[in-house]
């Protein structure tokens, strides 16, 4: 089959592009003039599998836009704005109708069918020796992987889709129902889950492979979707179907959670994806903090591109330095001069785009109803994420990047960098790996996740010897070490862990007994979700998977219209719920453009 796609993508990630360049410029651009390169042309060698690596994730990156509008404009904590047209109003209000092109889902099958030529021409090159065998291993499962996500997105949002592996030339032919019907979630999480673990390679790319460098700042092995985490997702959703299930997502989590617990340099070991505690003695912390010894003056809070918790979302307008890289697990840039044009700023931004969407009234209300541990009476991750500028709220975490957070005045950035696509962090994962405990019946461990941290939640305050305390004593995946004194010494591995509410410096969620209360415990992850992760995606999964497990829609639907009711719709908020009211319902219709 002849590759469609080559030309165009290989301009799509211009960083990765470039890296690869470094590595053997010509070898990538001698390629031949024509407008449609066959698969002889384009697969040569591990250079041009690399360049058609890249060319996926430069087509998977045309999914931001749609992705994010469907996984949290549909859910509770993002509305829209006057200068939304009714394509947008309609997915806020749960009236989508099949001509509205936010549910097309067309360009996640352009995804998907630029995905099987690429695993197809993979296959061939294995079997012409154009490959190692650790090559392909490495890049037909970095593939497969991206394709699987994209099918669980499906997956969430129509729930009965397609089914297709087949190498075929254009999204016209998936129509074919007679050769390609619809199958369920279930079904298809059970195929997603088998793809996953089959693959050949799940790690992430090891140092020295020719993907993995560091361009203009770029660090791209956060470019790469993380295939554990994705594991982890999959075996999460289809605890609602399978109880065993929770232990599989908690043991791939797990797996991420623990990627350098073994390193040499101790603050690599202690601090990446553990949700360390804040330290106001150590600078570029991303906690939220005061300014030392001010912790009551309410104008000490710190906020900047390199301190604090906003700096999660614009320290790499300085670097993809070591903070970044213990929080980050994948992220996608893009970049001012190359295609595709940053969506993004267009959909938030007052002052530089269309300012198509907003945080809801309920998400500002759910800020502001927290209180700090020094007692000041909001969330302030919630004035990180949203500004009140020029009298709008505007959703912030994806413009730090273009604009000032302060003065909102666009930002000129020396690498062409004008934003990130935020796919997954550790918060996410701990989260995740928190919902999955809860499930498992590890109700203490989820909600020490969530609130004070391992050590804290563990620790016997009656004795100095830590030796049998900070420790949960749970069998693997959840054996978490935490150990912190000097009577005798310890630093174990996790002694660093705190909750997010005490990154966040805000007072713990509380339960009747949180040792025994899945419910309350499972809310406690969902709303700290809400709290921390708002705008990244995440949302509108987070509720239909609670939704799902609890055989009980009304979890989303009374959600959905508490917002329209807030913002209010009223009369919306009571159709919309009426629509929720069946697992059915939750879904969008699946109709091609």
């Amino acid at each position: 089959m002849k590759n469609r796609f080559f030309k165009k993508q290989f301009l799509l990630l211009p960083a990765v592009a470039a890296l690869i360049g470094l590595s053997s410029c010509k070898k990538i651009l001698d390629v031949q003039p024509e407008n449609v390169l066959t698969g002889a042309q384009t697969y040569r060698n591990v250079f041009d599998a690399d360049a058609a690596v890249i060319g996926v994730y430069g087509k998977f990156m045309n999914l931001s836009k749609q992705y994010i509008l469907l996984n949290e404009l549909r859910a509770d904590l993002m509305t829209v704005t006057n200068n939304s047209d009714q394509y947008l109003r309609q997915l806020n209000n749960h009236t989508a109708t099949t001509d509205n092109p936010y549910i097309d889902p067309t360009p996640f099958y352009e995804v998907i069918l630029n995905c099987n030529d690429v695993m197809k021409n993979f296959d061939i090159m294995l079997a012409d020796k154009k490959l190692k065998v650790d090559e392909y291993n490495q890049r037909y499962s970095d593939v497969a992987s991206i394709r699987s996500f994209v099918y669980l997105q499906l997956g969430i949002h129509f729930g009965s889709v397609p089914y297709v592996t087949d190498p075929l030339a254009n999204v016209s032919d998936v129509r074919n129902e007679a050769l390609y019907p619809k199958i369920t979630f279930q079904q298809l999480l059970t195929q997603l889950i088998k793809t996953m673990e089959n693959l050949p390679f799940k790690n992430i790319y090891p140092t020295g492979t020719s993907l993995v460098t560091t361009v203009d700042q770029y660090f791209t092995q956060k470019f790469f979707i993380n295939k554990y985490v994705l594991l982890g997702d999959l075996y999460l959703w289809n605890g609602a179907y399978d109880n065993t299930s929770y232990t599989k997502a908690a043991t791939a989590y797990r797996t991420v959670i623990s990627t350098e617990d073994n390193n040499s340099n101790i603050n690599t070991k202690y601090n990446t994806y553990k949700i360390n505690f804040p330290d106001v003695t150590i600078s570029n912390n991303i906690s939220v903090q005061y300014v030392r010894f001010r912790e009551s003056d309410i104008n000490a809070l710190i906020e900047s591109n390199t301190e604090g918790w906003r700096s999660i979302f614009s320290r790499g307008q300085v670097n993809y330095d070591a903070n970044f890289n213990y929080e980050w697990i994948w992220v996608l840039p893009f970049n001012r001069n190359f295609a595709p044009k940053n969506p993004l700023i267009d959909l938030f931004s007052n002052t530089s785009g269309s300012y198509l969407v907003k945080p809801s009234q309920l998400a500002i209300d759910n800020w502001n109803g927290q209180v700090q541990q020094n007692g000041f009476p909001f969330d302030a991750r919630g004035r990180f994420t949203y500004k009140t500028i020029a009298g709008q709220p505007v959703i912030m975490k994806y413009l730090y990047y273009s604009q000032d957070g302060f003065s909102s005045v666009p930002v000129l950035n020396a690498n062409g960098r004008s934003g990130d696509w935020f796919l997954y962090r550790a918060a996410g994962l701990i989260e995740h790996f928190a919902e999955a405990a809860n499930r498992d019946g590890k109700y203490k461990l989820a909600y020490a996740l969530m609130n004070g941290g391992i050590g804290p939640t563990y620790d016997d305050p009656s004795t100095t010897d830590k030796t049998n305390s900070m420790q949960t004593f749970l069998p693997p995946p959840y054996d978490f070490d935490a150990r912190f004194g000097d009577n005798p010494s310890f630093r174990a591995t996790y002694y660093k862990n705190r909750g997010l509410r005490e990154r966040a410096y805000l007072r713990y969620a509380t339960v009747t007994n949180p040792t025994d209360s899945l419910r309350q415990v499972e809310d406690i992850i969902m709303n700290e979700g809400a709290l921390e992760l708002a705008y990244e995606g995440q949302r509108w999964s987070d509720l239909l998977r609670v939704a799902l497990r609890r055989n009980d829609p009304s979890y989303v639907a009374k959600k959905v219209g508490d917002k329209l009711r807030k913002d209010g719709l009223g009369a919306e908020a009571a159709k919309a719920e009426a629509r929720l009211s069946t697992i059915d319902g939750l879904y969008l219709p699946f109709k091609w453009k």
